[in-house]
């Protein structure tokens, strides 16, 4: 993808607004699923077949989660190194979904299915911002 192009995605010209945007959705969704995990530990447990526990615990570090790349969002000009954690922890929790949901969860379908569209959506925003990333820095040269 070039820049031009993840511009017209975001529907600016300025790099750093683009990069600050992939963030900033990051956190929303991030949070509204912590909010839910949070909230709803019972029956989305009941209904995805995974412990609530487990569900309490993931929404508690996804609140975190959220409030730091919210914070992030929220620099006019966020840093290289913490974007690129932002990259790599939402690599990481991709991997990490798709190894829980071959070794240790057994959740139901819907469950799997979850597993799998949040997986994928994470994955999503990392390539989304690095390719800012690297677009803003393309432009710094």
């Amino acid at each position: 993808m070039s820049a031009a192009q993840l511009s017209a995605l975001v529907r600016t010209g300025d790099p750093h607004t683009a990069l600050r945007r992939f963030l900033a959705l990051d956190a929303v969704v991030t949070g509204a699923n912590a909010l839910a995990y949070l909230a709803l530990s019972g029956p989305l447990g009941r209904l995805s077949g995974v412990d609530s526990t487990l569900l309490l615990a993931l929404g508690a570090f996804l609140a975190v989660y959220a409030a730091a790349v919210g914070l992030l969002a929220s620099r006019a000009r966020p840093a290289a190194l913490p974007v690129r954690a932002v990259v790599e922890i939402n690599l990481a929790w991709t991997a990490v979904s798709c190894l829980a949901l071959v070794l240790w969860l057994t959740p139901s379908t819907a469950g799997a299915v979850w597993t799998v569209v949040q997986a994928l959506t994470v994955a999503g925003f990392a390539v989304l911002q690095y390719l800012a990333l690297k677009a803003r820095q393309d432009t710094s040269d």
